[in-house]
């Protein structure tokens, strides 16, 4: 594992300073395969050891089961130490279907408790609603949001893959932290419209996806197959002919880094490090070897030079299939 300092930078304008990489911990309750309980609470002591100190997950994550994990991982630290980031207002049924969203304050107000019961805190440091809910005005979701502000229970507003209207009427409300949202080589979408305006408003953008599930790196070969419950396995670009037409750009990609001593993983997080310091890289590292990769990218420094010839490489006009299927496609105020 990297042995330097790892750099602390502010979530946009208004929000809490974070480590220059996230810990994404949705994997870590079976969204892409079974999961260790054991190995993911080593990786989370690993990252916090690290100077990671940015954690994020949804109350939805195994209906309740990655708070939990969470909680249990950061007990015995200082709570000042963990900035925690929950996602709020995705519906599950028995089976883990999606029952779609619910943003309204009431509603918010009962994820809320329940989510500071598992994890085990008095308050979250950034709370925000996983999508837009089209039946309640974000305006009443963010203000709800700022009630809890003022009663200690969040410390700061974050949005989640909403467009740049929506996060113009949000901040409106109160001050925005930070905006999550799939940013990488190959889901470049952010760039045209909704990235500008969260950089006009002091908003930071908090990266996921930023290694496209697996896509960009070693771990997955032509003919992979996906468990059932694998999220990949309804995933687009991880069908057929998508698949292999992808896996010739990360094969591209996989050209530059070996050239560069760097794993195909480390250059896709590098890249996105480059695209500037309101851009926190949120990785989804399961394993300890893992994160260990992942922090290694902070020690890539990427040229102008550099960075041209892996969108060249990559040009994000050639990447085959959407990020997500249809019906979930159509819940994203981001691509509206």
């Amino acid at each position: 594992m990297t042995t330097s300092k790892i750099e602390k930078v502010s979530l946009g304008k208004t929000g809490p300073a974070v480590s220059r990489i996230g810990l994404g911990a949705m994997g870590m309750s079976g969204m892409y395969g079974a999961a260790d309980d054991a190995e993911s609470i080593a990786t989370i002591h690993a990252a916090l050891d690290s100077g990671v100190n940015l954690i994020d997950t949804g109350d939805f994550y195994g209906a309740g089961h990655n708070e939990l994990l969470i909680g249990k991982a950061v007990a015995e630290r200082p709570r000042e130490d963990v900035v925690l980031s929950v996602k709020f207002g995705g519906l599950r049924g028995p089976g883990g279907t999606w029952g779609g969203v619910d943003n309204r304050p009431v509603a918010l107000r009962n994820f809320l408790t329940y989510s500071l019961q598992r994890l085990g805190v008095d308050y979250i440091d950034v709370y925000r609603p996983a999508r837009l809910d089209p039946d309640v005005p974000i305006e009443d979701t963010v203000g709800a949001i700022a009630e809890l502000i003022e009663a200690g229970y969040v410390r700061h507003v974050g949005l989640s893959e909403v467009g740049a209207e929506t996060i113009r009427r949000a901040a409106t409300v109160h001050p925005i932290a930070d905006l999550q949202i799939e940013y990488s080589l190959i889901s470049r979408g952010i760039e045209a419209e909704i990235l500008p305006v969260c950089r006009e408003l002091g908003i930071g953008v908090t990266a996921y996806g930023v290694l496209s599930r697996g896509l960009l790196s070693d771990s997955i070969q032509p003919g992979t197959h996906f468990a059932a419950t694998d999220f990949r396995a309804h995933s687009p670009r991880f069908q057929g002919e998508n698949l292999d037409r992808n896996l010739e750009l990360v094969r591209a990609l996989g050209t530059i880094a070996a050239d560069s001593g760097a794993s195909v993983a480390q250059l896709a997080i590098a890249w996105a490090l480059a695209r500037g310091d309101d851009i926190v890289p949120v990785i989804g590292a399961r394993r300890r070897e893992r994160l260990a990769e992942t922090l290694g990218a902070l020690n890539i420094a990427l040229s102008a030079d550099e960075l041209s010839t892996i969108e060249a490489a990559v040009p994000a006009d050639q990447v085959a299939g959407e990020r997500y299927a249809s019906a979930q496609m159509a819940m994203l105020d981001s691509e509206r």
